[in-house]
């Protein structure tokens, strides 16, 4: 009955926000598209997904997330999995495979509650650091993939640095604009760059047959797995970055954003998400997906603050994957300008990392039960003081958690690290404590020798 009491109130919510605020919303369904599309189209060119099954299923997972937890939870591809399926070119029982690889594993963690008990065993800071370094990731990711490459003017008019260019400065001039509806607009208009593109045929494929889109339906197949070693090898890499990212970073981040949305989804409800999304899809060919700390964080930054961002997302993909001829509907992505695509990408890297702000101000652990508020559970909290030394020391612990990410590449070495700066610290607080015992108990000793 919670549950669907629970649906209810984010369905009201959903309608209420988008009554006020829908053009907010709409620009927040596209803020995530910078990771979604280049995984995408690179999977689907390779042959190791089909696009118009990953649209219409990941459309409606997002149709349903939007409707269960009531906030803009991302869909987004695994993306350690679509980097070695993207390297190896492997096919798409093998690239589904390693997606329902992670799909049980987590499955059986949500289950059996462990992943709610490792969620309460890592430290705050960690989980930041997790946050704070899967941001600056995107941020050297979109500098190194998508915009570097791209020449100032010449090549293809249609996607180069100057749209680039144009397209930062117009985000920094709608900084203080928080509900201006940046991601609906870029999005726009890097369809019609597309378009107009595809038709004067200077998209800048290899594919001389890109054409623009044309009405096909959709032929769905059945698919059967292929659980080999690679397949199992990709799923083993995915899940350190799934469990962290996708369900424990993102579960404490819906927290920070959307205090106002109650309750907030917690790891083991984000945990049976994922889980679902992938033992569906891997029997049709569509990619592997999970939620995201990342992407929620884009959608936030371009104006979503309901699940009815995700909705009409969700309604828009299920939509093209239904109506349109995959080759053609390929070629139209290809051809999306990577100069706008990169700058979203920055902003969403940007809005991720700023988490790391409410480290020593506004972090969960920090709050503690007022004495004048009483003991039930309903009792008001206040903010418990941090002297300088505890703020360093939690300081340090993300910074070492982001720095393993960044070094690495790896979400799990950065969050080894953490832990490892995290357990010096307390290890040294308890030998300290020990020694200061010691002292103690010979200063009592010395007056009775005397």
């Amino acid at each position: 009955m919670t549950f669907l009491r629970n649906i209810k109130r984010f369905h009201r919510n959903n309608v209420d926000t988008l009554r006020h605020s829908a053009l907010a919303e709409i620009s927040g369904a596209f803020g995530d598209l910078g990771t979604l599309l280049p995984l995408m189209i690179t999977l689907a060119v390779n042959g190791s997904i089909s696009l118009s099954t990953t649209l219409v299923f990941s459309g409606f997972y997002n149709l349903a997330t939007g409707v269960v937890f009531g906030i803009p939870l991302p869909v987004q591809p695994m993306k350690a999995i679509a980097a070695a399926a993207i390297a190896s070119h492997t096919s798409q029982r093998e690239t589904v495979a390693a997606g329902s690889v992670v799909a049980v594993v987590v499955l059986i963690l949500s289950a059996t509650g462990l992943l709610h008990w490792v969620t309460r065993v890592i430290p705050v800071p960690v989980v930041k650091g997790i946050q704070f370094g899967a941001g600056l990731s995107l941020v050297i990711s979109a500098g190194a993939s998508l915009l570097q490459p791209l020449p100032w003017v010449l090549g293809n008019p249609f996607d180069n640095r100057v749209w680039a260019l144009a397209a930062f400065v117009a985000l920094v001039a709608t900084q203080k604009l928080p509900r201006f509806p940046y991601a609906l607009l870029v999005f726009l208009a890097g369809l019609v760059l597309a378009v107009v593109a595809l038709a004067v045929g200077r998209a800048g494929n290899d594919d001389h047959h890109d054409r623009l889109p044309a009405f096909g339906f959709w032929r769905p197949y059945f698919l059967l797995p292929a659980w080999t070693r690679d397949a199992v090898g990709m799923g083993a890499a995915q899940l350190p970055l799934t469990t962290l990212n996708s369900v424990i970073a993102a579960s404490a981040l819906a927290s920070d954003l959307l205090p106002g949305v109650r309750p907030a989804p917690t790891v083991t409800q984000l945990g049976l998400s994922v889980a679902a999304m992938n033992l569906l899809g891997c029997w049709f060919g569509a990619m592997p997906v999970c939620h995201g700390a990342g992407g929620l964080a884009a959608q936030y930054r371009f104006g979503a603050r309901s699940g009815a961002s995700i909705v009409l997302l969700g309604l828009l993909k299920i939509a093209v994957g239904l109506c349109f001829g995959e080759p053609a509907l390929l070629a139209l992505l290809r051809a999306f300008p990577r100069a706008l695509l990169g700058v979203m990408v920055v902003a969403a890297g940007l809005e991720l990392a700023r988490v790391g702000q409410s480290l020593n101000h506004g972090a969960s652990d920090l709050w503690e039960a007022s004495v004048e508020g009483g003991s039930g559970g309903g009792a008001p909290k206040r903010h418990r003081d941090v002297s300088d030394e505890e703020r360093a020391r939690r300081w340090t612990v993300m910074l070492m958690t982001t720095a393993g990410i960044l070094a690495f590449k790896n979400d799990a070495v950065g969050f080894i690290a953490g832990l490892l700066c995290h357990w010096a610290y307390v290890i040294a607080d308890a030998l300290e404590r020990k020694r200061q015992r010691r002292r103690g108990r010979l200063g009592e000793r010395a007056p009775l020798l005397s």
